[in-house]
């Protein structure tokens, strides 16, 4: 029952993120049946060269989608945020199934139908057209059918680079623990899945049954081709330059951050384009310098440790200086600070905190051969991450950290997976799980200010971006950041209602 409740409240967003989906998909595997096709011909007139195309395009299959798009995010023309990047990884990965299908369809061809054909004086350019493809179709078609479903499984994936597409369900329902809000997403690219393998699979008994002559099914195929550019232009329409582009990281406190900062801007009369739920500081400062980002949220002692790799002086005010400092020499303006600091909190079980007397990280040195730690896989490498926390306080734990997402870190805590974990200060599941932050006795952490980045040429060209970053100047409390954060990851409201409500009030 919520999860139809979520889909009528949300029907125009379900249905955009639908199109987006979808055509990703189209695009992508259209684009792979263009190149396929023809480079499958050529492996079978050349099969030394086809070895080679089908080794390189294994090889290039077996690279796993998150770090085939890590590789390509910072290339230029195919990479960066948004649909380029997603496009060349779903294109990749739909090549591999219709090239082979397309070698095998030809070289099942019955060999005494070309014996025949050539008897009858047929040249190799018409056996081709004539005898082989059209035999081979049924091959082909099966191996666009599981393009097809491969490309609607590794969509949902693209959304952490800003492609859009359901995934972006998955991501903001896995940021809140919310399993209503990750069905929303899941279910429907299932459907897509389904649909679309049941009409590729409908075509191809047509096709064959029918032996359409190759001459009229390409003439199909750049009649979808031209169909599927003008769709993408309509879809991605609202991503023109003249929108302001609004990223954040991939946890609930960003997420939320990143919709107020969007909602200021369009109060400003701007239009913006979302591109929440992106990953980690590394994309999310990569994706600023690069200009696929206009203003995202970041924390001083993020910034000048984990970015610029710089020791953070522990006064919130030099922090601050420094930050501005070192953003400005790579144009990007820093705002004021949003008003509170979510510094990093140690935490563990609140019943084993009072039952072995943890008040401090120093305490943890009592339990560490037999704990397990958990933190999140940016937390592990930073420079105010693990290594340095381990060397301060003299920590070296029984098993090795394990490496989990930011959204699933508490709760892996609360059910006894892991047994200590670096969350934020922020967090409402600290309080509704009931966690312990232990004193940072040793002063490890420095300040975590929220300060709003932007790109200083994108603020000079639109002069009410910086008009909205100065009213948010000192408008969110550390208490009042906590209560947003309930909202959304306790209450399980809808992030822009959460944040609608907070401007209102604020006014």
């Amino acid at each position: 029952m919520r999860l139809l409740q979520f889909w009528a409240n949300h029907r125009d967003e379900v249905a955009a993120l639908l199109l987006q989906h979808a055509t990703l998909v189209l695009i992508s595997t259209t684009a792979a049946v263009i190149a396929g096709v023809p480079l499958g011909i050529l492996a079978t007139r050349r099969p030394r060269i086809g070895r080679w195309m089908l080794g390189v395009v294994n090889v290039a299959q077996t690279i796993p989608s998150l770090a085939l798009l890590g590789f390509l995010l910072p290339l230029p023309l195919v990479g960066g945020l948004g649909s380029r990047t997603a496009l060349t990884t779903l294109w990749i990965y739909a090549l591999l199934p219709i090239l082979r299908t397309t070698v095998s369809g030809i070289q099942q061809v019955d060999r005494a139908v070309v014996e025949a054909g050539v008897a009858m004086g047929m040249t190799n350019r018409q056996l081709l057209w004539l005898v082989e493809l059209p035999l081979a179709v049924p091959s082909i078609m099966g191996g666009i059918r599981i393009a097809t479903v491969i490309g609607i499984a590794t969509a949902t994936i693209a959304a952490a680079i800003g492609a859009g597409g359901l995934g972006e369900y998955i991501f903001r329902g896995l940021s809140m623990a919310d399993s209503t809000t990750i069905l929303a997403g899941a279910i429907p690219a299932a459907a897509l899945a389904l649909a679309a393998d049941a009409v590729l699979g409908w075509t191809g008994r047509r096709l064959a049954s029918a032996r359409l002559s190759m001459t009229l099914t390409l003439k199909a195929a750049g009649v979808a081709v031209v169909a599927l550019a003008i769709l993408s232009g309509v879809t991605y329409a609202r991503s023109g330059s003249d929108a302001v582009v609004v990223g954040s990281k991939n946890f609930t406190e960003q997420v939320i951050l990143g919709e107020l900062l969007a909602q200021r801007l369009e109060a400003e009369g701007l239009r913006v384009d979302r591109r929440l739920n992106l990953g980690g500081t590394f994309i999310c400062d990569r994706a600023l310098r690069s200009g696929d980002l206009d203003v995202y949220v970041e924390y001083t002692g993020t910034a000048v440790t984990a970015v610029f790799h710089q020791s953070v002086p522990h006064d919130p005010r030099v922090a601050y200086d420094r930050t501005r400092e070192l953003y400005a020499a790579h144009g990007v303006t820093v705002g004021r600070p949003l008003g509170f600091n979510n510094t990093f909190a140690i935490l563990v079980r609140g019943e084993d905190a009072r039952r072995l007397g943890l008040r401090t990280i120093d305490d943890l040195r009592r339990v560490m051969d037999r704990w397990t730690p958990g933190f999140g896989h940016e937390f592990l490498q930073r420079d105010d991450g693990y290594p340095g926390l381990a060397k301060v306080y003299g920590l070296q734990f029984g098993s090795a950290p394990r490496g989990m997402d930011l959204s699933l870190i508490y709760r892996a805590l609360a059910d006894g997976t892991v047994d200590v974990i670096a969350g934020d200060a922020t967090s409402a599941l600290i309080d509704a799980l009931n966690l312990t932050a232990l004193d940072d006795n040793r002063r490890y952490f420095p300040p975590y200010d929220a300060v709003p980045v932007a790109r200083t040429a994108s603020m000079l060209r639109q002069p009410a971006i910086g008009r909205a970053l100065a009213a948010l100047a000192g408008a969110v409390s550390e208490g009042e950041m906590r209560r947003l954060n309930a909202a959304v990851d306790v209450d399980k409201r809808d992030v822009r209602d959460v944040v609608r409500e907070f401007l209102a009030r604020a006014r």
